[in-house]
């Protein structure tokens, strides 16, 4: 298991953003959440993400995230660690998911930027502050302006980087420059304070520039050769590139359509655990998915 700057055991430098595995009815399916859990922990994750993005966090209603949870948790054990997302864009009920989280058996939590109504970035900070004081876990900021349609300011990490509980950022946004001007305003933090790559396609570039791990969307599929690439980067950065242009057209097929569809799809066609997507998203089209089928027999190829 990665540790922190500090020296403290928290986040995991692979973290897979687990898909919900549905039954073809729609409803969740907890056997398969945890036969799916077990894979990856045996694929080189170290931390394994519910209830975000790619796990449809918008569609896991009442007690589904916490069954998740609990289901999760129970077949990783002691091989890995449990981190779930509980952002939204109402600070009271981020708050509320928060302490949830705490009382539920998390290991950490990501929290997403609000989304949709696009705060000024001194209510970014309010926000980030209230999710971190209302636990004693890890928080990891996850900054993805696509989805979100605001971006955290470099000075707004750097403040919240002072927090002790706030371990670091998932970075999706895709910009490099911004992701090194981040590395270096933090290198100070008093706690430490680490960047994990939040895009699969950027995964080297943002460990070159000080990143620690990612949190990926293709380690379902590629998840020894993610592991292996940020595990020798530092020693032998050639291996790492390598390893990661093989994994490069996999990371672009698995959003030529609205994530996780693309994903499933694949999941669903290798006899692991997927399912289908719930509304508004559609399940990815037979020539999506044999897109990314094709990606991974590449990978598989040269195991």
């Amino acid at each position: 298991m990665s540790t922190r700057s500090g020296g403290t055991p928290a986040i995991g430098a692979v973290v897979t953003a687990m898909v919900t595995p549905f039954t073809a009815d729609g409803a969740m399916d907890l056997d398969g959440a945890q036969r799916l859990a077990r894979h990856l922990v045996e694929s080189g994750t170290d931390t394994v993400l519910v209830n975000g993005t790619t796990g449809e966090s918008p569609t896991l209603h009442g007690q589904a995230p916490w069954e998740l949870l609990a289901a999760v948790k129970e077949a990783v054990g002691s091989d890995g660690t449990v981190m779930i997302g509980t952002g939204s864009n109402d600070t009271a009920k981020t708050v509320a998911t928060t302490m949830q989280a705490t009382d539920a058996g998390a290991d950490a939590v990501l929290v997403v930027t609000p989304y949709y109504n696009k705060p000024q970035q001194n209510g970014l900070v309010a926000h980030f502050r209230a999710a971190a004081e209302a636990t004693d876990l890890p928080v990891l900021l996850y900054d993805v302006p696509g989805r979100t349609a605001l971006s955290l300011s470099v000075a707004t990490v750097t403040e919240l980087s002072g927090l002790p509980n706030v371990v670091g950022v998932k970075d999706a946004t895709g910009d490099i420059g911004k992701a090194a001007d981040v590395r270096l305003a933090t290198l100070d933090a008093p706690g430490g304070f680490d960047l994990w790559s939040g895009s699969d396609e950027v995964n080297l570039p943002i460990l070159a520039v000080g990143g620690i791990g990612v949190v990926s969307v293709s380690a379902h599929l590629a998840g020894p050769e993610i592991a292996e690439m940020v595990r020798v980067f530092p020693t032998d950065p050639a291996r790492a590139l390598e390893l990661h242009l093989r994994c490069q057209p996999l990371h672009r097929a698995l959003f030529i359509e609205s994530s996780p569809a693309p994903l499933k799809g694949a999941l669903n066609q290798l006899g692991l655990p997927a399912g289908p997507v719930r509304g508004p998203l559609a399940d990815a089209s037979a020539e999506t998915v044999k897109a990314v089928l094709g990606a991974y027999e590449a990978i598989e190829a040269k195991r």
